[in-house]
Order: structure tokens, then sequence, then C-alpha cells
């Protein structure tokens, strides 16, 4: 097999192992599918440009470049960022209680509205994308460290706006407040 055949055979493996990852990061932040696969199409082509550059880890890569790219969609005025409502978050735990649940939900909600878009963002890869933080610093273009401290960061910030114990929150609320889903 020649060189590019081969090159274009490592890109589809890629391709097939992470658009549904791709898409569901865009989709999170659109809220809206159509436009979710426009800019999740727009990130592989990127991505098929720059494919010299793809490391080990390529979701992370990828999201990063979703990341620009959502970013160029934004300032374009094509669109603001959206986020999925937090109650439609996978995995938001169970909670005794059909009513507690709904006010712990509408809590996090809004302290999680209340965060800067920068703190909202590292949370949401950690808890929503379940990376790591290297590849959390790979999606934001930072250093290890300093993604560790910006999660750190958001998790206090967080903790503080949610004005209760960290025991009564969801176990979703919970792992993102006390530091669980980053390694």
């Amino acid at each position: 097999m020649s060189a590019e055949l081969e090159e274009h055979a490592a890109f589809e493996r890629v391709f097939e192992s992470s658009y549904h990852l791709v898409l569901r990061y865009c989709y999170r932040r659109t809220g809206d599918m159509e436009r979710a696969r426009e800019l999740t199409q727009e990130t592989f082509v990127v991505a098929w440009r720059r494919r010299q550059d793809a490391p080990g880890q390529t979701v992370p890569w990828l999201y990063g470049i979703a990341r620009r790219v959502l970013a160029d969609h934004w300032r374009a005025g094509r669109a603001r960022p959206v986020t999925v409502p937090l109650a439609e978050m996978p995995d938001v735990g169970e909670v005794d209680g059909a009513f507690e649940a709904i006010g712990l939900v509408q809590d996090l909600r809004r302290a999680f509205r209340s965060l800067s878009e920068s703190d909202r963002e590292v949370l949401r890869l950690v808890t929503w994308e379940n990376l790591d933080l290297a590849g959390v610093a790979r999606v934001l273009g930072c250093r290890r460290p300093a993604a560790a401290v910006r999660l750190f960061r958001a998790r206090q910030r967080l903790a503080r706006l949610l004005d209760s114990p960290v025991t009564s929150v969801s176990s979703a609320a919970t792992a993102v407040v006390r530091g669980g889903g980053a390694r």
C-alpha cells in the first residue's frame, strides 16, 4: 500500500471512530443538530488539512479544532454560544425524590450559567467529554498545569455559586465540584 493510501486509510479510521464524539461536542454547544453536523464537517475538513499535526491522542486534538471552528462561527455572527440544558446532560445522576432532584438541577443550571464561558468550557470538557487533564490542555491550547489550575478555579467558583454544601448536589455535580472526572 502506498504512503498516500495509508494516510487516507488512517484518517478514515480517525473519522469513523471520532465523528460521533465531535458531533456530540458541537451539538452540546449549539443545541442545533443540523448546525452541529455542519460544524463537525468543517472540523474534519480542517483536520484533514492539518493531519500531519495530529498527535497520538486525536480526540482532544479534534475537540481543539472544533472549539476554534465554533469560535469562528460565533465571531462571524452566525450564532451565539448555546448549551444543551443541564437537565438533558447525560449521567446527571440520580437523587432521591423528584422535587429535590428538580430543585438541585435548577440550582446547578443557574450556577453553571453564571460562570464565565472559559469556566463552563473546562468543566464541560471534564464532565461531558470525559477528558483527562492532558486532553483538556490540548483542547484549550495550554499546558497541563495551566489546565489543572483552570479546572480547580472553575470548580471553586461553581461551589461558591451553589451556596450550599457540595454533598447536596447530584452525583454529576458533585464529581465536577469535588474534582472527580479529571486525572
